[in-house]
This record gives C-alpha cells, structure tokens and sequence, in this order.
C-alpha cells in the first residue's frame, strides 16, 4: 500500500477540541469527498477499513467522522454506515473569521482559561532576551495610556500575541491569533466600552507590570498565577455583565 500523503488542513468547527491526527483524517476524507473519489449518496468505507487505508485507530476514525457529520458533510444511518450528503460536494468550510464571529463571550473565556497559563509558561522558559526588552517597550507604551480605552485594548493584544510569540510554538501562535479575532467582535468592543474605564486601566496597568516583571524574572509560578488571577476577574466581569 502507497504511503498517506496528509492532505492541506482545512478548518472544520469540531464539537470540541481535536488531536492533530484526527484533523488529519478529516481532512484526508474532506479531500476524498470534494475530489469526488466519494459520491454524492455514496457510503463511506467502513471505520474499520478507513483506519486501515489512513494507518490510524478506529477510534480516530470515528472522532474524524463525528466532525465531518458535525459540520454536514456526512450523514449516518443507524447499521448501514456513513454516507456523503449531495450539497457537501460544494461545501466551503468555516473560515477562521466564522469560527470567532460565531463564538460566545463565554467560548471565548472558556478557550482563555485552557490556552492562556501554558501559553505563559512556555514563554517564560523559551522568550529570548531581546523578545523580553520588546514585549516591555510595548508594556511601557501601555503604561501612558490614561483613558483612551481602544489604545489601551490595541496594546493590549500587541502585549499578548507578543507572549505568544514567545512560546516558539507556531500552533499555540496560530491559536492565540484566533483568539485575539474573536476578542475583535462586536460584543467584545461593547463590553469594553463599558468597563474599561481610567481606573481599570491603571488596575491592569499594574497587572502587566507584574506579568512582565515574572517573564523577565523567569519565575514561572507567578506568571502563571499572575494570568490565572487576571482571567478570573475578566470572568467575573463577564459574569456581572450578563
């Protein structure tokens, strides 16, 4: 059997969070079915079959299907297997731009928690020096902001995407810039708008301070702190908000 070529990744909304292998085998199916090497109406070979062709579990298989089914391109019936929906052959997948359009402040939140504190770590164990001295000309940039609160939320993200910069990890730069999108959207401008005002700003002002004083330091435990404190209190905003 020829060796799998992975096909380009294509973006899928998942009904939660996937592996790198599942995406792979959806986008290897999504091909299959677009090329039309799959029909309109055609049954898919079976999980087992398809694991043995890809060189994956059953179960990946499985996960992969359940995001094709998700995202309407396939349909199941129940002991005859998984078929391609006709209106699937033209199907364009969600864009990036559609996934954060589509997300809730509280999605956004949820991703925060689960990206942010590893996303810190690593950047205190791999951001090179001179990433340091520039991610504190941006905190100084910040620090002279007083009540102009769509400079400040500039800087701000200029701050994050530069610790995620720090990671080296181009799938955690990747996700973060997604998020930064999502934190872009209209309900996001209005809920700053009406909180963050000049006192607020200061608070996070000395926030920053203390993140940035705990990368420089490579002190890992209060950066860590620092972010999680930081998205607790954004949360309860949120919360309060609603």
């Amino acid at each position: 059997m020829a060796a799998f070529t992975p096909p380009s990744p294509v973006q899928f909304t998942p009904a939660q969070p996937i592996s790198a292998t599942v995406q792979i085998v959806v986008d290897a199916i999504y091909e299959r079915i677009t090329s039309g090497t799959y029909g309109a109406d055609e049954r898919l070979p079976s999980e087992r079959n398809l694991a043995v062709d890809l060189g994956v579990a059953r179960n990946t298989v499985r996960e992969a299907l359940d995001v094709l089914e998700t995202n309407s391109l396939i349909r199941r019936r129940a002991g005859s297997g998984s078929f391609v929906n006709p209106q699937s052959m033209n199907a364009s997948p969600k864009t990036d731009s559609d996934i954060a359009a589509n997300s809730s402040p509280l999605d956004l939140q949820v991703v925060r928690g689960i990206l942010e504190p590893d996303m810190v770590r690593m950047a205190v164990m791999n951001m090179p020096p001179r990433e340091i001295e520039a991610l504190g000309e941006t905190l100084s940039e910040m620090e002279t902001v007083r009540t102009d609160a769509d400079r400040f939320v500039r800087l701000e993200e200029e701050f994050y995407e530069k610790v995620a910069a720090g990671t080296g990890n181009p799938l955690i730069i990747g996700c973060y810039a997604l998020v930064i999108d999502a934190c872009r959207q209209s309900f996001r401008a209005a809920h700053l708008r009406r909180h963050l005002t000049p006192d607020r700003i200061q608070s996070y002002q000395k926030r920053y301070n203390s993140l940035f004083n705990a990368i420089a330091a490579r002190d890992t435990e209060s950066a860590v702190e620092f972010i999680k404190l930081h998205l607790i209190e954004e949360q309860r905003q949120l919360l309060q908000d609603n």
